[in-house]
C-alpha cells in the first residue's frame, strides 16, 4: 500500500465554534444523582480543552492521573484549538452531502469541539445512485452485436446502444484496485456486464472479419461456459448463503408455504385455552351455586360477600371440587422439543452482536476473518418474514465463512456436541405475538435451515419497536414470552431457540433474575399445566434496562448476579420433590451444557481484551458479546485470541476499510447503485470508526467505550484523517477507494451531533 502521506488531502477543521472571538470547547462534568451517586458522563458530552491541557500557568506539567469521562490522550499529541484558524466554521453535520467542501483547513482527530444540537437525523437522506443513462438489462451481459432479446422491443424505455450508454449513460471506470473488478477476480465473470464501474478490466474491443470493431464481454479461462445467473438481480454475490429464491418469497406472500407445525401448535393453544376458561367458568358457578345455597340457610344479618379472588384461589386449588376431573379434558401438545443440535459457548467464541445497519453481511465477514466466532444477523421483523418481504429476507444472507464451525478448545469436553455440525451464524427476530413467533420460526427452519440458532429479541429499546409489543416491551409480558420461546422451540426442528433481554425495562427495578429463573424452570401457570420449561438453549443479558438504553455504563455486577444464578438452579431443580411438577425430560432443550442450563452470555461495554477477560472472570458467564467495540476496532477479536493489545497502525486500519470495500463491492455489486450502497454503509462504519483513539497515543490502558477524547493529531496524517469526526473527511476516506461520489449522493450523520449513542442493537 502507498505511503501514508500520499493517501490523503487536508481536510477541515472539526468542530470548531467561535465563542466572544475565540473557540471554546465545553463539557458538563458527571452530576450526582439523586440518591448521591456519581453516574457515567454520557457519551454526547464534549471534553473541556483549555490552554491548561498543555500546561499550567506555573509551568508545572499537567495532571496525569485518568479523569473519568476523558480519553487520556498523551500531551504531545493534544490540539489546542484557539492556534486553529478562527475563521473557520464548525461543519453542518445537517447539510451533510457528498460535495461543496468550501474549506480546506488542517485536520485535527478526536470531538474536541463544542456541542451541537442533540437527537437523531430521523428523516435521512441517501440521494440516489443511478447511470444518467439507465442500460437495458437484456444488454448487460450482451455483445455489442448480438441480437437484442428484450421482451419489449422498440418500446422499451432504456437504451440498448452499449457505446452511447458506455459514453453518455454512465460515469467513467473507476483506477482504485489497479482498475480490476473485485467481483470478476473472484468469480472469472461480474454480472453487473458493461454496467459494472470496472467494466474495462472484463471487456475488449475486438475487429470481425467484415472490418467491423465489437465490443465484448471477457471471462475467465476457468469460468467459460459454466453458466450461472444471468439476472443480475438473481445474482447474490461472492460467496453468499442462506438464500432463498424468488418463488418461495412470492409463496409466502401468497401464503402458500405450508406450517404444518406451527398450526397445529397454535389449534392445541387455543382448545387448552377453552378448555381452561369453560373449567374456571364452571368451577366458578359451582362456587357460587354452594354460597347461594348457604346464604339460604343463614340469617340475613350475617351474609357475608366472598371476595372474587377467594373463588379464583379455589378453583385453582381444587380444580375438582365437585366437578368433574380437570384432567379428563388435559389436552396434550401435539410436539414436544425434536433432538436439537447442541450448540457451545466458551472462553474462545466472543460473540459478534446483531446489530441495526451495521451489522450487515460485508461487516460480519470482516469481522470473522479477524476472529470473531459468533455471527448474528441484523433483527428481522416477524411479519415482514412471513410475508415474503425481499428486504427483510436479505437479513437472513450470511457469507460462507460464517458457515463454518466456532473454535472449540473447553477446558472440559461437552457431552454430545458435535464441533463439526455447528455454525456462526444465527438469526435474530422481533415479535410481539405467539403466532407471529411461532410461524416465523418455522418458516426459517424450512427456508434457512443454515442457522446456527433463532433469537429473541427481547431487549430492543426503539421506541417504534416498544410500542408494538415487541423487543424490551416482552420483558413485562413473562407469561407470554414463556409461551413464545416453548412454541419456538417445538416449531423450530433441530434449530436451537435462544433469546436476548435487558436488566429490565426501568431503571433501578432489574427483573432479569426472576425471568431467567423462569425461562429456565418454568412459570408456575406452565408447571401447573404440565407445559414445562420454555427450553432455551441460551440467555444473552445486556447490562442495561430499557429506560437506560444505550447511556452510561453496562451493569456487569448485576449480570454476574444473574450468571451465579443460573448456576445455582440446577440445584432448585434437584430439589424439586414433586413429580406431578417435575419437567417433563421430553420438554427440556437438548441444545444446552451438559447439565441441562442454558448458556449465560453477558453484553455491554467491551472495547479490549483486558474487558473481555475480566468479565469472563469476574461475571461468570459463558461468553461476551460484543457491539460497539467491534465496530470502534474489530481487530478486537484478534486482541481476545492473541490476549494482547495490538496498535494498529494508520496503513493497517485503512486495509480492514479496503477489506470492507471488496466485501461490500461483491455483496451488493460494481455497479453504480452497488458503489453508492457500499459508499453508504462505509459511511455509517466511519462514523464508529472514528472514534478509535490509537493506542500509541493513551497514557493510560486499558481504553474504555464511554471517554472522550479532546483534539488530537495522529502520530501520521493518515492517523488523523482515520480519527476524524468530520463527516466530510470520511466521505474522502470512501474516494480513496470508491472514487468521486455521485453527484445526487447525499449523506448525513445518524446523529446530528455525531453523538456515541447508538440504537443498532438490543
Amino acid at each position: 500500500m502507498a505511503d501514508d502521506r500520499e493517501l490523503i488531502t487536508p481536510a477541515m477543521p472539526l468542530l470548531k465554534e467561535q465563542v466572544n472571538g475565540h473557540s471554546d470547547v465545553t463539557t458538563k462534568r458527571a452530576e450526582p444523582d439523586a440518591g448521591g451517586d456519581h453516574v457515567d458522563e454520557p457519551q454526547t458530552k464534549r471534553v473541556k480543552l483549555d490552554s491548561e491541557s498543555t500546561s499550567k500557568a506555573d509551568g508545572t506539567q499537567p495532571r496525569t492521573d485518568r479523569q473519568k469521562g476523558i480519553a487520556p490522550i498523551k500531551p504531545e499529541y493534544l490540539v489546542d484549538i484557539n492556534a486553529l484558524d478562527p475563521s473557520a466554521q464548525q461543519a453542518d453535520d445537517d447539510a451533510a452531502e457528498a460535495s461543496g467542501r468550501a474549506h480546506e483547513k488542517k485536520n485535527v482527530a478526536g470531538r474536541g469541539g463544542k456541542k451541537t444540537k442533540g437527537g437523531q437525523n430521523t428523516a435521512r437522506q441517501y440521494g440516489q445512485s443511478r447511470d444518467a443513462i439507465q442500460l437495458c438489462k437484456s444488454r448487460s451481459l450482451a455483445d455489442e452485436f448480438a441480437e437484442s432479446t428484450c421482451q419489449f422491443g422498440s418500446n422499451c424505455k432504456w437504451e440498448h446502444n452499449i457505446r452511447k450508454y458506455l459514453k453518455e449513460g454512465k460515469r467513467e471506470d473507476l483506477a482504485t484496485f489497479d482498475g480490476a473488478c473485485p467481483i470478476w477476480e473472484v468469480k472469472g465473470k461480474c454480472v453487473a456486464g458493461w454496467r459494472c464501474r470496472f467494466a474495462g478490466s472484463h471487456s475488449k474491443e475486438v475487429e470481425r472479419e467484415d472490418g467491423r470493431k465489437e465490443l465484448v464481454q471477457v471471462e475467465k479461462e476457468s469460468t467459460q461456459g459454466s453458466g450461472g445467473a444471468e439476472d443480475p438481480e438473481e445474482d447474490e454475490g461472492v460467496g453468499v448463503a442462506n438464500v432463498v429464491s424468488v418463488g418461495d418469497k412470492i409463496n409466502l406472500r401468497k401464503r402458500k408455504v405450508p406450517l404444518p407445525k406451527s398450526d397445529k401448535y397454535l389449534e392445541y393453544l387455543n382448545s387448552k385455552w377453552e378448555n381452561n376458561k369453560e373449567n374456571t367458568k364452571a368451577r366458578s358457578d359451582k362456587i357460587k351455586d354452594e354460597s347461594s345455597d348457604r346464604i339460604k340457610d343463614e340469617p340475613t344479618n350475617e351474609i357475608k360477600d366472598e371476595p372474587i379472588d377467594k373463588i379464583k384461589d379455589e378453583a385453582i386449588e381444587n380444580p375438582t371440587n365437585g366437578i368433574h376431573d380437570a384432567r379428563a379434558s388435559y389436552v396434550e401438545s401435539p410436539f414436544k422439543p425434536s433432538e436439537k443440535r447442541r450448540i457451545y459457548y466458551g472462553a474462545e467464541t466472543p460473540v459478534l452482536a446483531p446489530l441495526t445497519t451495521q451489522g450487515n453481511m460485508p461487516f460480519r465477514r470482516l469481522c470473522v476473518s479477524l476472529g470473531a466466532q459468533i455471527t448474528w444477523s441484523e433483527m428481522a421483523m416477524g411479519f415482514p418474514l412471513i410475508q415474503g418481504e425481499k428486504q427483510e429476507w436479505a437479513l437472513m444472507k450470511c457469507h460462507e465463512s460464517e458457515l463454518t464451525p466456532p473454535k472449540y478448545t473447553p477446558k472440559a469436553i461437552v457431552q454430545n456436541y458435535d464441533n463439526s455440525k455447528d455454525l456462526k451464524f444465527g438469526a435474530q427476530i422481533a415479535a410481539n405475538k405467539p403466532y407471529l413467533a411461532l410461524k416465523t420460526t418455522e418458516v426459517l427452519a424450512t427456508l434457512c435451515p443454515n442457522l446456527r440458532a433463532v433469537d429473541l429479541n427481547c431487549g430492543c429499546p426503539i421506541d417504534l419497536v416498544f410500542k408494538q409489543g415487541s423487543g424490551s416491551a416482552l420483558l413485562d409480558g413473562t407469561s407470554k414470552l414463556e409461551k413464545m420461546l416453548r412454541g419456538m422451540n417445538i416449531v423450530s426442528g433441530e434449530i436451537p431457540i435462544t433469546v436476548k433481554i435487558r436488566t429490565g425495562t426501568q431503571d433501578k427495578k432489574p427483573t432479569a433474575e426472576k425471568l431467567c429463573k423462569r425461562l429456565i424452570l418454568g412459570g408456575e401457570e406452565a408447571l401447573d399445566a404440565g407445559d414445562g420449561p420454555s427450553g432455551v438453549a441460551a440467555i444473552t443479558l445486556h447490562g442495561r434496562s430499557r429506560q437506560q438504553r444505550y447511556t452510561r455504563s453496562a451493569d456487569w455486577e448485576y449480570i454476574a448476579e444473574c450468571a451465579t444464578l443460573v448456576q445455582n438452579l440446577r440445584a432448585d431443580r434437584a430439589d424439586v420433590t414433586d413429580t406431578v411438577r417435575e419437567p417433563d425430560a421430553r420438554d427440556l432443550s437438548s441444545s444446552t451444557k451438559s447439565d441441562g442450563l442454558p448458556y449465560f452470555i453477558g453484553n455491554g461495554d467491551i472495547l479490549s481484551h483486558v474487558d473481555y477477560n475480566l468479565h469472563m472472570e469476574q461475571g461468570k458467564v459463558d461468553s461476551c458479546m460484543i457491539a460497539r467495540g467491534a465496530l470502534i476496532k474489530p481487530w478486537i477479536f484478534e486482541e481476545i485470541e492473541t490476549n494482547q493489545y495490538l496498535d494498529k497502525s494508520a496503513t493497517e486500519r485503512l486495509g480492514y476499510i479496503e477489506k470492507f470495500v471488496r466485501n461490500g463491492l461483491e455483496y451488493w455489486g460494481s455497479d453504480e447503485i452497488g458503489v453508492g450502497t457500499t459508499r453508504k454503509f462505509l459511511l455509517e462504519w466511519l462514523s464508529f470508526t472514528s472514534r478509535y483513539v490509537p493506542l500509541g497515543i493513551l497514557e493510560h490502558l486499558p481504553p474504555k467505550l464511554g471517554d472522550r477524547p479532546p483534539a488530537f493529531k495522529g502520530r501520521s496524517d493518515l492517523e488523523t484523517l482515520l480519527s476524524s469526526a468530520n463527516y466530510k473527511d470520511w466521505i474522502k476516506i470512501s474516494e480513496m477507494f470508491l472514487g468521486p461520489a455521485h453527484k445526487d449522493f447525499q449523506f448525513q450523520p445518524k446523529h446530528k451531533s455525531n453523538s456515541y449513542e447508538i440504537e443498532a442493537e438490543g
